[in-house]
């Protein structure tokens, strides 16, 4: 059973633990199924590349990997917080949005 990711694409977030403990950047990809995140500019690593037809030269990349989705939270108004839901009535609907725990506001 996979627990719910509350975390969307594009989301800023800050790395709790780990080498890159502190440091924050965008949400790039979600992997859902294994419960991992690629963070912009967070956890580099080296690859090592055979020459080919988009890159002719070959050699060794940098490129962003994946962490866990426990090692990041996410930041609203520059604050790491926890997420919740909560509905809101939007015109006699109601509606399931995040909001942050720490200040109480909607996120989106």
């Amino acid at each position: 059973m996979q627990n719910k990711i509350k975390l969307k694409k594009n989301d800023m977030v800050r790395v709790i633990t780990g080498k890159d403990k502190g440091r924050q950047g965008k949400i790039l990809f979600i992997d859902r199924k294994k419960n991992r995140v690629i963070v912009e500019g967070i956890n580099f690593v080296s690859k090592h590349q055979k020459p080919n037809r988009t890159n002719a030269q070959g050699g060794i990349v940098k490129k962003e990997a994946a962490i866990h989705v426990s090692n990041v939270m996410l930041l609203h108004d520059g604050e790491p917080t926890k997420i919740g839901y909560k509905f809101e009535n939007k015109n006699g609907k109601l509606v399931k949005k995040r909001f942050a725990k720490k200040s109480g506001k909607f996120i989106d």
